[in-house]
């Protein structure tokens, strides 16, 4: 889930992350780790400015309820910043092949500057993935609509974004996006994802910018992401 600093912020902005979209995209998809099972999604994005390490593990303890609590911390020459990322998602209707799904994500992001006095800062968010699934699950397209709210400067926002991803071989996905809130210049992403070990490892490589920007919000992505299989109680 949050380039440059401004887009880190962004990120945050847009539901953490990350925090579900199958990493790395930051448009979260229709659908939950396995019941009873667990993921770790890490990834580091470089920036012009700066760099963003990422580890954000999420469990599925009811079978309908994924939670996810990790967190950022970010660097560039002037600025050291953390943030710490809860959320929970659930479905209302779960994705099949060439059919269609849509849940509910709410979360909080706390993030806190390491040069400045004014302490953690808060941002609250809600919002509503829906999935499409085309030509028996080679194509799938990911929507969302959502409400943030900034504690810090009492400004609500709205956040939407359209991803898809798409099969181009047994293991390997093309995945584009793009991503923004209700005012500025949205952002987009592209990259690879490959499954090293199917439906357990998986890595992941973008390239992302802000639409007309001038270069100094764009970043490179590199990611890790592993899922258990169940084993909860």
């Amino acid at each position: 889930m949050v380039l440059g600093r401004v887009a880190a912020l962004a990120v945050l902005s847009f539901a953490a992350s990350a925090a579900h979209a199958a990493r790395p995209m930051n448009t979260d998809d229709a659908r939950v780790v396995d019941s009873k099972a667990c993921q770790l999604e890490t990834w580091t994005k470089k920036t012009p400015g700066g760099s963003e390490h990422w580890a954000l593990p999420a469990c599925n303890f009811t079978g309908n309820l994924e939670v996810t609590l990790g967190g950022v911390r970010g660097r560039n020459e002037h600025v050291r910043d953390t943030a710490t990322v809860f959320q929970g998602k659930t479905l209302f209707k779960s994705l099949e092949t060439n059919g269609w799904a849509w849940g509910l994500v709410f979360g909080n992001a706390h993030r806190s500057k390491s040069h400045t006095n004014t302490g953690l800062s808060s941002e609250r968010y809600a919002y509503i993935p829906a999935s499409f699934s085309f030509r028996d699950d080679r194509f799938i397209l990911h929507t969302n609509v959502g409400w943030l709210r900034e504690k810090a400067e009492h400004k609500d926002r709205m956040s939407w974004g359209v991803g898809s991803e798409t099969r181009l071989t047994g293991a390997t996905w093309l995945i584009a996006e793009t991503f923004g809130q209700n005012h500025g210049k949205p952002f987009y992403q592209v990259g690879l994802r490959h499954w090293l070990v199917p439906d357990r490892v998986q890595i992941d490589a973008t390239l992302g910018d802000r639409v007309d920007g001038v270069g100094g919000e764009r970043w490179f992505s590199i990611g890790l992401r592993l899922l258990s299989p169940s084993f909860l109680p």
